[in-house]
């Protein structure tokens, strides 16, 4: 039985499936691919992040690779929602649905009173990155985001997870300024003002959105994850079946 491919793209921290615990079972419905963004590797090192990079890589597995058919839903969280939108833009007939979960499309309100003040925030940051270690730059990352202090990473994993934060492009500087033409839900933990800033120019645009708990990963408390899988059941619907 031919099954729809949902495409996963994560944020920083966690990547392939570990980043959607709550999501695996939907591979029971759909082909479920987890993807791994540039930069990210359990083995290799970290090395500079790339929107158009992530880009190809989500057209990439939209693909017809032997499955008997292209395209597919994409469902993406923060820093990886830029190239699912990214993608969408340059292939709307790849991409049946975007869901983006606390999409850090900040090029998109750049201008806007919340967006604006955290690029006021963290740009200075970001200008001094390439001066700055790895653990140095988290620390500061961090305090700045959560006001809060870090515990200086300790395992190797840790370490690389530092480097792949300060490697990352500022979410500012995509070069996504419109909005692709395809169904969109948007969710947000409510809990930060950048994200709902963010979900409310995508809401007039046309996007569905959705709140949900769970801070910055709405995706794994119960609410969230119904309302992932609902959407993308409903918008399955309207797509041809098609058999491989």
């Amino acid at each position: 039985m031919f099954k729809q491919r949902v495409v996963f793209v994560h944020g920083a921290g966690s990547f392939g499936a570990a980043a959607w615990p709550r999501q695996h079972g939907m591979a029971l419905s759909y082909d479920a691919l987890f993807l791994r963004r540039h930069g990210y590797d359990a083995a290799a090192e970290p090395v500079e992040s790339s929107f158009t990079e992530d880009t190809a890589i989500i057209l990439r597995s939209l693909g017809d690779d032997g499955r008997g058919a292209a395209g597919g839903h994409v469902v993406a969280h923060a820093q990886g929602a830029i190239a699912a939108m990214m993608a969408a833009v340059e292939r709307p007939d790849l991409v049946f649905s975007l869901t983006l979960v606390e999409p850090a499309c900040l090029s998109l309100t750049a201008e806007l009173p919340a967006t604006a003040a955290h690029i006021r925030l963290m740009q200075p940051l970001f200008d001094v990155r390439r001066q700055l270690s790895d653990d140095d730059f988290q620390r500061e990352f961090v305090r700045r985001i959560y006001a809060t202090d870090l515990q200086q990473p300790a395992t190797t994993e840790e370490k690389r997870s530092a480097r792949r934060l300060r490697l990352q492009e500022p979410s500012w500087e995509a070069p996504l300024h419109i909005v692709p033409g395809v169904p969109t839900l948007v969710l947000t933990g409510g809990w930060e003002p950048l994200y709902e800033e963010i979900a409310g120019y995508l809401r007039e645009t046309g996007a569905l959105h959705r709140v949900a708990a769970g801070g910055h990963r709405p995706q794994d408390s119960r609410d969230g994850d119904r309302a992932i899988r609902q959407f993308i059941s409903g918008v399955g619907r309207s797509q041809p079946a098609r058999a491989s």
